[in-house]
Parts: C-alpha cells; structure tokens; sequence
C-alpha cells in the first residue's frame, strides 16, 4: 500500500467511530502509533516502578560517599598532623608537671608559711599574723588562701613582697592594703595571699587513664 493511499485513509477514518476491538483494521500508520504509544508507557510504568527506586538509592548512596570522603580527608589530615600534635601535647605535659611541682601539697602549707615568715625576719619586718582561712574546692585544684599582717619600713616591705613571689611554690598576692603605724615612720601592710594544690580527684583521674 503506498504512502498516499494511507494517508488517503487516515483522513477519511471517522475517529468517532474506531473500536478497540476493531484495531486489526485501522491503517498500518494508526496501529504502529498506538504501539509505540503503548510501549511507550511500558517503560515509563517500567521506569517509575522498578528504576525510580533505585535511582532514589544511588542518590543516597552517593550523598553518604561524599560524606565519607570528607570524613576521610579530615581524618587524613589529622593523621598528618598527629607528629606535630604528639609532640605539642608532650610540651605541654612537661609544662604541666613543672607546674604541679610548684603546687606545695596541704602537707607542705606549714613549711611554706614557715618559708614566709623567714622572709619577713629577713627583712627586719615584725610580724603581726600569718592566719590560715579555709580552703576553696575547684574542679582542678584547691586554693588555700591565707591573711599576712607585717610591720616594717616601705623598702623591706617591698622587698619582702618580692621574696614572696620568687618562692619556689606559687603564692598569688591580692587585697594589699598599707597604712602607717602610728608614733613612727613604720608601715603595716595587710594582704591576702593565696596558694594552689593540685585535687586529688583530678590526679587519681590521670593516674587511671
């Protein structure tokens, strides 16, 4: 049948009228229309109920590799830095262990108030009171404050104030009030000074791990 004839017949088919039960004497064109309509709409049912799934899949999957690879790479370049990391972590516990030295344990707190009363004799300063208040818990350590109340001339005071920072143990000195003893050129200096112990919890702590 030529090309003509048919489309001769696609024009004169009443479209009203057409039957699916009467296809296997629509036009050859009519027919394989509605085949690749038909298979067109296999696949597409095909497609959305077998692929789409699985393409929902791979997108997942795909936004887990990207995750994955940007754990490696920060991984890897903590790897990289893990010498450097090694050896700024033992400087630091040696600096930590020189400044626990310098924490005088509370066995010690009599010979450092000793230390600072020799200071004072020292200095030719009269010593008034070295007086103990109770000590203060914190996470790390345990701050041990006590009250000083010397008399003296202005430049031993000040050198006695010196003595006591230079002390091998960490002594903080805070509150300085100085005032003029009365009938003389004498000054009474009244501080409060503090000092540190390493917490035992936080010890045992390291000593476990």
């Amino acid at each position: 049948m030529s090309f003509q004839a048919e489309m001769r017949r696609l024009r004169e088919l009443d479209w009203r009228e057409l039957n699916i039960r009467e296809s296997g004497s629509w036009p050859w064109s009519l027919q394989l229309a509605c085949c690749v309509l038909a298979c067109c709409l296999i696949f597409a049912g095909l497609y959305w109920y077998l692929a789409s799934p699985r393409v929902a899949e791979l997108h997942q999957v795909r936004a887990e590799e990207e995750r994955l690879l940007r754990d490696y790479r920060s991984r890897a370049a903590q790897a990289a830095r893990l010498p450097d990391m090694l050896e700024q972590m033992t400087v630091l516990e040696s600096r930590m262990d020189d400044l626990t030295a310098m924490l005088p344990s509370g066995a010690e707190i009599p010979s450092l108030i000793d230390s600072i009363s020799e200071i004072a004799i020292d200095q030719q300063l009269s010593i008034d009171f070295i007086r103990l208040r109770s000590t203060v818990g914190h996470d790390f350590y345990i701050e041990r404050p006590f009250d000083i109340q010397v008399e003296g001339e202005y430049h031993h005071i000040a050198a006695f104030l010196a003595g006591v920072a230079a002390l091998p143990r960490i002594v903080t000195q805070h509150d300085f009030t100085l005032a003029p003893v009365e009938g003389g050129e004498r000054l009474r200096l009244s501080m409060l000074a503090r000092t540190y112990s390493y917490h035992p919890s936080a010890a045992e702590a390291e000593g476990g791990s």
